[in-house]
């Protein structure tokens, strides 16, 4: 192979990696905002159980209370989709998945 070749195949190869560490870049940036809007979720229900429980909540605690119980039983769907989408995403030609590890071939 003409050592021009071996350079373009290269360039491809690195740019082909640099595109998957962009990709999981980006997956661990919608996780870490994924896990921020669950806490949030969690701790809004907290406090509304908290006020409903000591007697300071209102009329309308009961119904914000069943709101976020709803949102994040579809919050953990949707990053359980997401999670399975993720797992179905073919490796990378040359490596082998085992776990969340890669190995080389």
């Amino acid at each position: 192979m003409p050592f021009i070749d071996r350079v373009k195949a290269g360039a491809a190869q690195a740019a082909h990696k640099a595109q998957e560490a962009a990709k999981a870049g980006q997956a661990k940036i919608d996780e870490a905002k994924a896990k921020r809007e669950q806490d949030a979720m969690f701790r809004d229900l907290g406090a509304a159980v908290y006020a409903q429980r000591s007697g300071t909540g209102d009329a309308s605690t009961s119904a914000e209370i069943d709101r976020l119980v709803a949102a994040l039983k579809e919050h953990e769907k949707a990053q359980a989709e997401a999670a399975a989408a993720a797992s179905d995403a073919p490796a990378a030609p040359g490596t082998t998945t085992t776990g969340d590890f890669k190995l080389e071939d």
